[in-house]
């Protein structure tokens, strides 16, 4: 279809498909817009839907994208908004769309992100929309791209945002996959010669926006061109009734952008519904079905039946997620009777007010906060922080960790007292703090974590960004708006605001400061009551029995998990073990595809010893590593860790260092940085963390200093043993901890290990190398096929009073010297290990078989007492493997059992 040129006057054809319903005769119309980077495909799925309800669709791809021509000019009103308007007019001249009257056809627009914007400003540009839904987009894309929570004044509320005319810091990070976008578009349609590094932006688009990248900063010019680019100058002409979807997941484009719009439509008296969801663009929403069901149902009833505007919503006027309490099971849904808004005007009459009732559907709590201090901007806004990681959940991650959020030195906390009863917070929290900078500016980064257990959590990994124009050296105050969600808080919950100077999803101010934050005011919550959506009606009865029964199933096995769970927390200490670093007894884990991983594995690790933990792979012994750290549960036995039972979480793992399954580290700061990050998120003093000690374990000199993306793989390997040896924990565990690093390192290695445990502490190591066990280990345990098959000294393994090992001289004929010496008086075994040495075995003292070799004129060259290890090892996994049963289920687990286990291998 061809519509407006470019304004170089290249010519411009949108690549369009029209959806006809089965329904003969004129139908109502849906426009749907797809999203950025995206083409007409994108949105198929959608079309098939609202074709199958009888509407004609019209999907296309937007100008600048796939195979359609021209540029990409953000929703620019006299491009993308004119090419939407072109497309109302074609339907209205086609003779199967309804029609209100002539060239005014029934029609309603849908789209989510770039699409949901373009719906807005079309129902702004065109009378003719009859409704809109408009899904997870911006209401000002100049606030969005360079948001702003700071609110001037004592008495500020978020409605009042425009009182700080201060661009916010730039977001970097969402800006650059815009242009990543437009480039991906080249390769359906190329670009004009010389416009590879702007792909198909419009060039004024292009070169606004990579200004604004070099200095963080917009330029007038940006700022004009983004508002324009905007629904927000066009919702005062929306007459067309409007459904909002936006997400708690959202990191683009946040709650305060759908807020923004409500209020604007809601001024002019047009039928508005809000629904948050608990998706985004960061992540998929977990009611997809509910919001796609409104989605219709609200077309359904403006566009396909003319809805009365002055009726009751054919939806909820505000419907929003709960999250659970545990994470991993599905929000609820709950509906107010109206939109309260991000924050309410009708504060609650006291810091300790009770939860609202029904007769009152919002109010505010203040609970008290305490902390604040100083804090710095680093030179280059580097290192940086990471709360808001861009598109973290639908990539299948999990959520920050406070150890890359609260980085050393760059951070202060807040933190509120308990609430005194429980609340549903639904909104955005406001703190007022006072704020002395040394710079003219402050910039400071407002996350929300919630303080249970031993680790703060972020339920939402959003920031709210302040970009606040000071007086050097003089404080000022300022209002904070902290990022909109839901939180279900009961009683006694207890929340952290973490203020940052850098954060990596953002731009940060590149010279550096030095800033001083205390609160002001205590942490303001806007609360609300409404009604849980959901039910068994419509069930039916063998369906409600069946679900019962699942319902009932799954009760039983999650309170069996919890029930099991609380014993093992409340598990009292074994005074009999007080002593003992590490006892395993009885451990078993089975996979859910059979496989027996760990099968009543018991063995213990006594202070001072370096002990082995050795078998080939598939022997369990990372499992057993795993259960003993409490990263995985075992399916019955124990761990105790000087007497405590270990689970996940449990208190006395602080007093265990452990290196499994290789580091992680963050690659944009140094090693020193992440140990001191690492050590910050323990919440221990400083001073314990030992730190030197520790780096001298790492040996990594000037490199400390350098970010850790430059390190080779055995510096790695180095400081994750230097982190694991932080605050010189009681008990070390080490996983293969000499992975990829070199001979020079592994013998310096083996005396940091040894005196470590000298000092009373307990290393346990597992590893695949052999030799540097029997150098470096005092103790082994080896497993086989997920068995203890044998444990006790190392010396005991390698040397015995029965054994002789025979050195001969190179090109000597051992077998012929075996045979020799074989079937002689007391010569139990002669067995050939190398070309050059001969083990013997014998009930003679060692001197009269020396005697013996000599007398058949062997050509010795040494004699001694001692074997490798490598040659114990296979023998013992070789007679495990022969003779499963030799030590019954639980293998061999003292020393006395030891010798005869020997004693078999000699003798096969």
């Amino acid at each position: 279809m061809p519509v407006r040129p470019e304004a170089d006057g290249a010519p411009v054809t949108l690549d369009v498909s029209l959806w006809r319903p089965a329904v003969p005769g004129p139908r109502p119309v849906v426009l749907l817009a797809h999203g950025f980077g995206g083409t007409k495909e994108s949105v198929t799925a959608e079309a098939a839907q609202l074709q199958g309800r009888g509407y004609l669709v019209v999907a296309w791809t937007a100008r600048g994208f796939g195979r359609s021509g021209g540029l990409i000019h953000l929703n620019d009103p006299a491009f993308e908004v004119a090419d939407a308007k072109a497309l109302v007019d074609l339907v209205s001249r086609r003779d199967d769309v309804q029609l209100d009257r002539e060239g005014d056809p029934r029609v309603g627009v849908m789209g989510a992100s770039y699409g949901g914007a373009l719906a807005l400003m079309l129902a702004g540009a065109d009378e003719r929309v009859d409704g809109v839904v408009a899904a997870i987009t911006w209401n000002d894309l100049a606030e969005a791209f360079f948001p702003q929570a700071a609110v001037a004044g004592p008495s500020a509320t978020p409605a009042g945002r425009s009182s700080i005319d201060t661009p916010g810091p730039f977001k970097q990070v969402w800006a650059s996959t815009f242009f990543l976008g437009a480039v991906a578009g080249e390769r359906a349609a190329p670009p004009p010669t010389g416009r590879a590094a702007c792909g198909r932006f419009d060039e004024a688009v292009c070169s606004l926006f990579v200004d604004a990248s070099s200095t963080g900063s917009p330029s007038g010019a940006l700022l004009q061109l983004l508002r324009a680019h905007s629904p927000r100058p066009t919702l005062a002409r929306v007459r067309a009734p409007t459904m909002l979807i936006q997400g708690t997941a959202d990191s683009l484009f946040g709650l305060d952008q759908a807020d923004a719009t409500a209020r604007a439509l809601a001024a002019t008296g047009t039928p508005v519904a809000v629904r948050w969801s608990d998706g985004g663009h960061d992540g998929p929403s977990t009611h997809q079905a509910e919001e796609t069901d409104a989605s219709l149902g609200w077309l359904d009833h403006y566009v396909a039946h003319s809805g009365p505007r002055d009726a009751a919503l054919p939806v909820a006027a505000f419907t929003y997620p709960i999250p659970p309490q545990r994470r991993g099971r599905p929000s609820t849904l709950w509906t107010t009777a109206a939109y309260p808004g991000l924050t309410t005007s009708r504060a609650a009459t006291a810091p300790t007010a009770t939860a609202p009732t029904a007769t009152a559907p919002t109010a505010t709590v203040t609970v008290p906060v305490t902390g604040g201090g100083a804090l710095l901007r680093p030179p280059g806004g580097q290192p940086a922080a990471m709360v808001a990681v861009p598109g973290l959940a639908a990539l299948g991650g999990g959520l920050a960790t406070y150890q890359i959020a609260a980085l050393p030195g760059q951070s202060v906390t807040l933190d509120t007292g308990p609430l005194p009863t429980s609340v549903t917070v639904v909104g955005s929290p406001t703190l007022r703090l006072t704020v002395t900078s040394s710079t003219p500016v402050a910039t400071l980064f407002a996350s929300l974590w919630r303080l249970e257990g031993a680790q703060p959590t972020l339920q939402h990994p959003l920031v709210a960004p302040v970009r606040l124009p000071v007086t050097p050296g003089r404080a000022t105050t300022v209002t904070v708006s902290l990022p909109a969600a839901t939180w279900s808080m009961p009683a006694g919950s207890r929340w952290r605001v973490l203020l940052g100077t850098t954060e990596g999803g953002y731009t940060n101010d590149r010279t550096p400061a030095a800033l001083q934050v205390q609160a002001a005011s205590g942490l303001t919550l806007p609360v609300s009551v409404g009604t849980r959506v959901g039910g068994t009606a419509g069930l039916d009865t063998e369906a409600g029995i069946a679900g019962g029964a699942i319902v009932v199933l799954l009760a039983t096995a999650v309170a069996t998990a919890w029930l099991r769970r609380r014993r093992r927390l409340h598990e009292p200490r074994r005074e009999d073990l007080a002593d003992v670093p590490l006892v395993v007894e009885g451990l078993t884990k089975t996979y859910a595809d059979g496989h027996r991983a760990v099968d009543d594995v018991s063995w213990r690790a006594e202070r001072g010893q370096v002990v082995g933990l050795l078998g080939p792979n598939g022997a369990g012994k990372t499992t057993t590593m795993r259960m003993v750290m409490g990263l995985i549960r075992a399916d019955s036995g124990s761990v105790h860790v000087l007497g405590h039972p270990v689970s996940a979480g449990a208190p006395v793992l602080a007093r265990v260092g452990a290196l499994i399954e290789g580091p992680g580290f963050l690659p944009h700061l140094t090693g020193r940085a992440n140990l001191a990050a690492y050590w910050e998120a323990t919440g221990r003093p400083a001073e314990e963390a030992r730190v030197e000690e520790a780096l001298d374990v790492a040996a990594l000199g000037g490199a400390v200093d350098r970010p850790v993306k430059s390190y080779s793989h055995g510096m790695r390997q180095r400081l994750g043993i230097a982190q694991a040896m932080l605050g010189m924990p009681e008990l070390l565990i080490l996983d293969e901890p000499t992975n990829g690093l070199d001979p020079p390192q592994i013998a310096a290695m083996r005396p940091i290990l040894r005196r470590y445990a000298d000092t009373g502490r307990t290393v346990v190591i597992s590893s695949h190398m052999l030799a540097e066990v029997e150098m470096t280990c005092t103790h082994v345990v080896v497993m086989h096929a997920g068995r203890v098959v044998t444990t006790g000294l190392v010396a005991d393994l390698v040397a015995s009073d029965d054994t002789t090992i025979l050195d001969l001289a190179e090109g000597a004929d051992t077998e012929r010297s075996a045979g020799l010496l074989a079937g002689r008086p007391g010569i139990v075994e002669v067995r050939v290990d190398t070309p050059t040495r001969l083990v013997v075995v014998a009930t003679l003292p060692r001197a009269v078989v020396v005697e013996a070799a000599v007398a058949v004129r062997m050509p010795l060259v040494g004699v001694s007492s001692r074997r490798h290890l490598e040659e114990v090892f296979l023998g013992v996994i070789a007679q495990a493997g022969s003779d499963t049963t030799a030590t019954g289920p639980g293998g061999v687990s003292g020393d006395g059992s030891l010798i005869e286990r020997l004693r078999q291998v000699r003798a096969r």
